[in-house]
């Protein structure tokens, strides 16, 4: 069994040493690749680089486990593990842990979950997993990050060991894990809320008098209960929601007789 492992936090991400260690335990005589980009991706999406070379370097992250540092984004390092180093496509793809939760629809600008949804365009079985963190200063920190990834760790390998033993109709799991998570704590399937964070536009002066901005926003708490945003923020549950590729409108053929004539009849 081939799984690769990919991430938006960097190739020197603990959290990749640690979900290796308990993938290994639970599939020992699995093939497990890291690819990670060589620095902090986060917030890129699903971006793919088309206009500039990639490089690539195998670098050692412990005494026994190497991995592939690109000079890309997640989707490039999910297409060069597919296509250069594995030459197939992996049984599995784990994008993460990613330090910091990704809900809601907010989860378009996810670098975590762009790699997981370009591995399952390829045909992967992909999950998206990520840590809930309270701390925002640790959320793009590249080196000496003081969390312990071994419970999350072993939480995604349990989940991934049930998504292989059965065809569930989904192209991608996304998993939130809270922060003070345990083996015991429940987990709940969920829908995406609308948002994750409220948006906020901060505007500061350079020396030279002129501005420059910094995008950022506030948790949201508070949305209907069977969203990963309140199960994971209000109840300190697990929150998986199964996502598929095909975001088409579910009431097609309804819409068609609603609007159709509107929309394709371009000359009235």
């Amino acid at each position: 069994m081939d799984i690769l492992l990919v991430n938006d936090d960097g190739i020197y991400s603990p959290s990749l040493i640690a979900l290796y260690k308990s993938l290994k335990e639970e599939f020992p005589d699995a093939n497990i690749t890291i690819v990670a980009p060589t620095n902090q991706q986060s917030g890129i999406g699903r971006a793919i680089s088309l206009f500039e070379p990639l490089r690539m370097t195998k670098v050692k992250l412990t005494k026994d486990i190497v991995g592939y540092a690109v000079s890309g984004t997640p989707t490039d390092c999910v297409i060069l593990g597919i296509y250069q180093i594995l030459k197939k496509v992996p049984d599995l793809v784990i994008s993460g842990i990613n330090i910091g939760e990704n809900l809601g629809t907010e989860i378009m600008t996810s670098g975590t979950l762009g790699a997981a949804f370009e591995a399952a365009h390829h045909g992967s079985k992909a999950i998206a997993s990520s840590l809930q963190i309270t701390s925002d200063h640790l959320k793009f920190r590249e080196l000496e990050i003081p969390i312990n990834f071994e419970i999350p760790a072993k939480i995604t390998t349990k989940i991934a060991k049930k998504y292989l033993d059965y065809d569930m109709p989904c192209d991608v799991l996304n998993v939130n894990i809270p922060e003070k998570a345990n083996l015991e704590t429940p987990i709940e399937i969920t829908r995406l809320a609308k948002r994750m964070y409220s948006t906020h536009v901060e505007e500061r002066i350079d020396p030279r008098g002129r501005s420059y901005y910094w995008i950022d926003g506030y948790p949201i708490y508070e949305d209907e209960e069977d969203t990963d945003v309140y199960v994971l923020r209000k109840k300190g549950h697990i929150s998986i929601t199964p996502l598929t590729l095909d975001t088409t409108i579910k009431n097609l053929e309804e819409f068609k007789k609603k609007y159709g004539k509107i929309l394709c009849e371009i000359k009235k």
